[in-house]
Formats: C-alpha cells, structure tokens, sequence
C-alpha cells in the first residue's frame, strides 16, 4: 500500500485493523489515519470494505453476529475497543449517516430533539428549541420547514429526509461524522444540497465518506482512500488520488479501467 507523508492532525488511526464475517476476510490488515476537521473519502468497487471500515469506526458491526476483528481503532489516541469504552458515548461522538434515510415516525422537531434529550444535552425546553432551530438552520432545512415543525417527518421528500437526518446527528455535537452514501438514493439537485452542507460544516467537524460517485469524492475531499478486495492500496491527498497516484491499479480505478 502507498501512503502520503503525514502532514495533518490525526483524529482516526486504524492500526493492522481486518474484519471477518463467518471467518471470511472483508477487511485486511488496514492502516489509516484520518485527518482531523478535513473529508477523507473511501472509494473503491462494490464489496472491498469500505462500508464495513466505516462501521467499524463507531462499532456498529458488533451488532452483526458472527463477526470478528484484529487489529485496533483509535480515537483521539485511545482504542474504540477497550472495556472502559462506552459505545453509547462512542456512537454519540461519532455519529452517521446512511444511503437509505432513517427518519423516526415522529414530527420533524420530535427527530431533532429526540437525540438531544436521550444523550441529557439539556431539558430546557427553550434550549432545546434553540439547538433543534440551529441544527435545521445548518442542515438548510430550517426556511423549508420552520412553519411546519410538528409535520411528520415521513412526508418529507426523500432530499429533505436526509438532511433531516443529518441535522438530527449534528443536533447532538458530534466530533466525526461517518457518510455512506449519503446521497446515493437521491437526485442531482438534493445532491447538490448535501454536498453544500458537507462543505458548510467540514472546518468544524471531522468526515468521512465512502461514495461511488468519484466526481462527487473529487470535489469534497482534501483526503482519499482506495481499498480492493478488503485491502488499502492507496491513501493520499484527493488531487494526488485522482491526477498522479502512485499505483497503477488506482490510476486504473479511478480513470474508469475497472469498477
């Protein structure tokens, strides 16, 4: 695997890292860093592990039976997997976003305040207006629904379900928030606004997305990562990945040879 020289603040550092379903390898001894406050995209084919990687990273893969991993996570220099780690507080810090949007059967305010209220950020009612108004202001939902906050949620269109559920993990401050696919299922001008809100929030929170879009992973991220058959083959900065890269097989991913 090629790697760049290291020249950013760390937050995520996978170190020799493989993950197995029914003892079958997805990922393969991955070592990674991820920058801190910038977007590093995952690309590669469907099936290599890029999902799998980016749910290891708040360890919602332990809620898959028969599965098992090597290797270690840090966050912050501190491993995911140790006893004293909270996956509560974890998946609080590192909150995410998935193809499908997930809205809960509640009003559009009820889904903002919902996540406030379990992790006891606050009970004030005037508080908890307050961060739901702020988390639709950043989301750019707030014009679209601040007369109509008690509507349900399932009645918004697909483009809007997702933002709500971004603003609903941005409501809860997390420092890392994972994107699979985020806007996968939706269409160009939805698109268009997520991609809008990645680059609104980005200085202040650390991202990472797995896409299949490469245009899309081009124009987001300051970091790529390319992994084939569960392995990383190449990691550097995004203009690099896409006009010089290092190994050939990237060069032939990423000009469109295979994938």
């Amino acid at each position: 695997m090629k790697k760049s020289n290291k020249t950013f603040v760390e937050k995520i550092k996978s170190e020799d890292y493989s993950f197995y379903y029914n003892g079958k390898p997805a990922l393969k001894n991955i070592n990674i860093s991820f920058p801190d406050k910038m977007v590093t995209s995952i690309v590669g084919p469907s099936g290599c592990g890029k999902t799998t990687l980016l749910r290891s990273i708040n360890r919602l893969n332990d809620l898959i039976p028969k599965t098992t991993f090597s290797g270690d996570i840090f966050l912050d220099g501190i491993s995911i997997f140790d006893k004293g780690v909270s996956t509560v507080l974890l998946r609080r810090k590192v909150g995410m976003i998935f193809q499908k949007s997930n809205p809960f059967p509640k009003s559009i305010f009820d889904n903002i305040a919902f996540g406030i209220k379990v992790n006891n950020i606050t009970n004030d009612k005037h508080r908890i207006e307050f961060e739901v108004e702020q988390a639709l202001k950043i989301s750019g939902l707030w014009s679209e629904v601040k007369d109509n906050l008690s509507a349900p949620a399932m009645g918004l269109s697909g483009g809007q379900q997702q933002r709500l559920c971004l603003a609903r993990a941005l409501a809860v401050k997390p420092e890392i928030l994972l994107l699979d696919e985020p806007a996968g299922a939706l269409d160009p001008a939805s698109t268009s606004k997520i991609e809008e809100l990645i680059h609104t929030i980005k200085k202040t929170i650390t991202i990472v997305i797995v896409t299949h879009n490469l245009q899309q992973a081009a124009r987001l991220s300051d970091y790529t990562a390319f992994i084939l058959n569960g392995e990383l083959v190449e990691f550097d900065k995004t203009t690099k990945i896409f006009t010089n890269p290092s190994v050939k097989q990237t060069e032939d991913y990423v000009t469109g040879r295979f994938g």
